[in-house]
C-alpha cells in the first residue's frame, strides 16, 4: 500500500476538534494523487494522453475521527483494473496502526476529447501494480433513491467548488450534501454515487429523505436529474 504521514491540522477539525468528513476525503484524494505523481502517471501524464479519471462512487466507513494534532498514516492501493474501470481502496490509521477509516472507490477513465470511457493503458496498470482488496464490508455501488423527499435551498456552483478538471470536486459534492444534515448528525458511513458532472454557475437542488437508519441526499440539476446521490448512516445503536 502506498502511504504518507500526516497530522491533523486545526483547519481540518470541527468545533469538537475532530477531523471533518470533508478533510478525510481530501486526505484520501491527496494520497491517490501523490501516488500517481510519484509513479509518473499524474496530471501531466493524463493531460499529454488526453485522459481524465472521474470518480463514480465512494464508500467511506469511519471507526473513529482523529483529533486535532493527532498523527495519522494515509494509504491507498488499486486492487482491480478492467476495461475503463479502476477500483481503489483507501485507509487512515492512527499512530498505533489501528484503522480510523476505510474506503472503497470506483473510477472511470475518460478520453477528454470525446468525453467517453476509454481502456486503461497497460502502462498505467503496470506502474500502479495491483494489491489485495482491503478487508471491510462492501456496499453496493448503486444507491436507491427514495420516491419522496424534502427539497432544500438551491446551491449555485462557485469557483471554490471546482477542481483541476473544472467540474465540481467529489468532496465538494459530499460537503454540499452534508450541509443538509442536522448539525449533530454523526456520520459513520457515507456512500456517494456520481451520475453527472456539474460546472461553474450550475444550480444544484438538494432533496433530502430521512429514514430510520439512513439519510439520503440527492443533488439534482435544474431539470431534476440527479448529479450525485449520497447516503449517510449514523453509528449503530447499542
Amino acid at each position: 500500500m502506498y502511504t504518507f504521514e500526516g497530522r491533523i491540522r486545526y483547519s481540518e477539525a470541527d468545533s469538537e476538534g475532530k477531523l471533518t468528513m470533508a478533510s478525510l476525503i481530501n486526505y484520501f484524494q491527496d494520497c491517490s494523487s501523490f501516488q500517481s505523481e510519484d509513479l509518473g502517471i499524474g496530471l501531466d501524464y493524463l493531460r499529454e494522453n488526453r485522459l481524465v479519471w472521474v470518480l463514480s462512487s465512494w464508500q467511506i466507513v469511519v471507526d473513529r475521527y482523529p483529533f486535532y494534532c493527532e498523527k495519522v498514516t494515509i494509504g491507498t492501493r488499486p486492487y482491480e483494473m478492467k476495461g475503463f474501470l479502476g477500483y481503489r481502496n483507501f485507509a487512515m490509521l492512527d499512530a498505533e496502526g489501528k484503522y480510523l477509516a476505510r474506503a472503497n472507490s470506483l473510477w472511470s477513465l475518460l478520453d477528454t476529447q470525446t468525453g467517453r470511457p476509454t481502456m486503461i493503458p497497460e502502462e498505467m496498470t503496470a506502474r500502479y501494480g495491483l494489491g489485495e482488496k482491503l478487508e471491510m464490508e462492501y456496499a453496493p455501488r448503486k444507491i436507491a433513491i427514495p420516491p419522496c423527499g424534502v427539497e432544500k435551498e438551491a446551491v449555485v456552483v462557485k469557483k471554490h467548488h471546482l477542481d483541476t478538471n473544472h467540474h465540481v470536486n467529489n468532496q465538494q459534492f459530499v460537503s454540499i450534501a452534508m450541509d443538509c444534515l442536522p448539525e449533530d448528525y454523526a456520520v459513520r458511513q457515507v456512500r456517494a454515487e456520481y451520475r453527472r458532472q456539474a460546472f461553474l454557475n450550475d444550480v444544484l437542488i438538494p432533496r433530502v429523505t430521512d429514514e430510520e437508519d439512513r439519510t439520503v441526499v440527492v443533488l439534482g440539476d435544474a431539470e431534476g436529474k440527479p448529479c450525485m446521490v449520497a447516503e449517510f448512516r449514523k453509528p449503530a445503536r447499542r
